[in-house]
């Protein structure tokens, strides 16, 4: 996992240094605008700041947001558990789908419009190699999709609070937060 943190920050130190951000903010500002639509959106939920020890985490609709690193990057609300007993192994392909709404516009009032492929069967699933981070087919996801996995089974739903420096590789520079509802699946091949 700290490899893994440790890739991610040096591909934000590259995107800080090479991107440009709004003409109008800097990226710091961007940084705490961000904060800010995280700590409204988890303002309205109940929130655990650890993981429980044993892994077994209050499911369902109304259940509490877990933090779930020592930054306060991910916050997972668990759904459904899926199958405990068949949890995801190194290098296992896993298939989701899902469904992402901007934080920045619940922090505004502003209506979320989801996008991602959960609502439409014509999109195909997206997938990971799960825990390798040497695929670009992988890593371009971020390593927030892939942390429930690491405590759940595979089949379950989680809601998930990303904030960009664990999000989509594409859209570090944007620093938006997302709340993703996923479902993963393995393969059926």
């Amino acid at each position: 996992m700290k490899l893994t943190k440790y890739f991610y920050n040096l591909t934000l130190v590259f995107f800080i240094a090479f991107c440009s951000c709004d003409d109008n903010k800097s990226y710091a500002d961007l940084l705490e605008d961000e904060t800010k639509a995280v700590n409204s959106f988890l303002a309205d939920q109940c929130v655990i700041d650890k993981i429980p020890a044993d892994s077994n985490f209050v499911v369902g609709p109304d259940a509490p947001y877990y933090k779930m690193d020592e930054e306060g990057d991910v916050y997972m609300q668990v759904i459904n558990k899926g199958d405990v007993n068949d949890k995801a192994e190194d290098n296992q392909l896993i298939y989701f789908r899902f469904m992402r709404y901007n934080l920045n516009y619940y922090e505004t009032g502003s209506d979320m419009t989801g996008e991602g492929n959960a609502e439409d069967m014509e999109y195909l699933p997206t997938s990971f190699r799960f825990g390798n981070y040497t695929l670009q087919s992988s890593s371009q996801y971020g390593s927030g999709i892939q942390l429930p996995l690491y405590y759940l089974g595979i089949g379950c739903e989680v809601n998930i609070v990303i904030k960009s420096q664990l999000g989509f590789t594409s859209e570090i520079s944007n620093v938006i937060p997302y709340l993703y509802n996923v479902r993963y699946f393995k393969s059926q091949i």
